[in-house]
């Protein structure tokens, strides 16, 4: 079974990316990334882009970790603070910690994608 499935599909990422784009966006170290960002089609990227990552449906027609990111010039601090409100964002969801270890494996393994590395 994939993590798509383990954590429950479709309605588990919605809730998932709406919640954690809450907490990026109060999140002072990293809010100004998305000053420009036409929020909704974000959120609807990073939708598509977990289900996939997490083993569901792929219907992600963005780009890859290290294109997306390249001039951005982000930190481990920045990656850390995005996947800590990763983390927190599961854990509010009541996600077994067994899934949210899985779920932050699959993100520190794009960490040097992001940071360009």
């Amino acid at each position: 079974m994939s993590v798509y499935e383990k954590i429950g599909g479709e309605q588990a990422v919605n809730a998932a990316v709406d919640i954690f784009y809450r907490k990026v966006l109060a999140d002072d170290t990293i809010s100004h990334f998305f000053d420009t960002v036409d929020m909704a089609r974000q959120h609807a990227k990073q939708k598509a882009f977990l289900t996939m990552v997490f083993g569901g449906p792929n219907a992600y027609t963005g780009k890859d970790m290290r294109e997306a990111h390249k001039h951005m010039n982000l930190t481990d601090a920045h990656f850390n603070a995005v996947a800590g409100h990763l983390q927190s964002t599961l854990e509010e969801l009541a996600v077994p910690t067994e899934f949210i270890e899985e779920i932050l494996g699959i993100a520190l393994s794009v960490k040097d994608d992001v940071l360009n590395r």
